[in-house]
């Protein structure tokens, strides 16, 4: 067993750990509302994967929480929803978008990660400092606020769940396929990268062709029309909260302010031709390149 091979190893059976915990802890408090009962569980799962990754020392054993999370949340709440009435109608139109999209951007996590020796340079320059900033960054930074993010983020997939209803809304078609859709960009934009950066040619120079002639992040943009289109499921419904918005929102501005940001830093430290592709590309959405 390689070093890669025993990194997934211990990931995966942290994981399970995480699973198995967050079940346990998650069914005494059944019986609360059904969304503080996935919080707790997501925060418990959270707790597992922090302590882990503080073991080990390495802040990317967290990495794959962001796409492996959803999932079981998903499930869970399509299965025994709050109203006790399963349509597989709806199941499928919501399950199939966050299904693909966990699957896939863990595949890609799982494909591209070197193991525990390798970790995400964003968490190296953000755990710097004293010790007591270096496990507040580590705890609340790295690990607690996207467990908090996802969890904002899913909020609207609980109520399009949660509301029982016989008859299908066509707009739920419609949001499935944007959010399906929204996995495909992420996905193409992910390849073109992918098979830019293996060519010895372009080591060094800025990926300009493809998608990425229109967005200086198309797998970023991908990523937030995912979410704004599990955003977009609950308009099918007769009654929603208006205040629901703010979970796509709060998405794109993580990525607007913060993931886009530190990208583009680290690009510019190591591409000479970074800044002029900057100031002619669009951050995050598609859109032509000014001249």
């Amino acid at each position: 067993m390689n070093l890669r091979q025993k990194g997934l190893f211990i990931c995966f059976a942290v994981y399970a750990a995480a699973l198995i915990a967050s079940i346990i802890i998650a069914k005494h408090f059944v019986g609360m509302h059904q969304w503080a009962v996935v919080s707790i569980g997501h925060l418990v799962a959270t707790l597992v994967v922090y302590i882990a990754s503080y073991i080990y020392q390495n802040s990317s054993l967290y990495d794959p929480f962001w796409s492996v999370a959803p999932a079981p949340i998903a499930i869970y709440i399509a299965f025994w929803p709050e109203s006790g009435v399963i349509n597989y109608e709806k199941i499928i139109l919501v399950l199939l978008p966050v299904l693909f999209w966990s699957i896939r951007l863990t595949y890609n996590w799982a494909s591209k990660w070197g193991g525990l020796i390798e970790e995400d340079f964003r968490y190296i320059n953000l755990k710097k400092g004293s010790k007591l900033r270096i496990n507040f960054v580590d705890f609340f930074g790295i690990h607690l606020f996207p467990t908090a993010q996802v969890n904002l983020s899913l909020l609207p997939i609980y109520y399009i769940l949660s509301k029982s209803s016989a008859d299908i809304h066509w707009f739920l078609y419609c949001a499935s396929l944007f959010a399906l859709l929204a996995v495909v960009l992420e996905t193409v934009a992910d390849k073109q990268m992918k098979e830019f950066a293996k060519d010895p040619v372009n080591r060094g120079t800025t990926m300009q062709k493809g998608l990425w002639k229109f967005s200086r992040h198309p797998n970023y943009f991908g990523e937030v029309s995912f979410w704004f289109g599990l955003f977009l499921m609950t308009l099918s419904l007769d009654d929603y909260p208006s205040w629901l918005f703010i979970s796509p929102l709060s998405m794109y501005l993580m990525f607007a302010l913060v993931t886009c940001r530190m990208m583009d830093n680290r690009s510019l430290e190591k591409r000479l031709d970074y800044p002029d592709y900057m100031q002619k590309t669009s951050q995050l959405f598609l859109w032509p390149p000014s001249k």
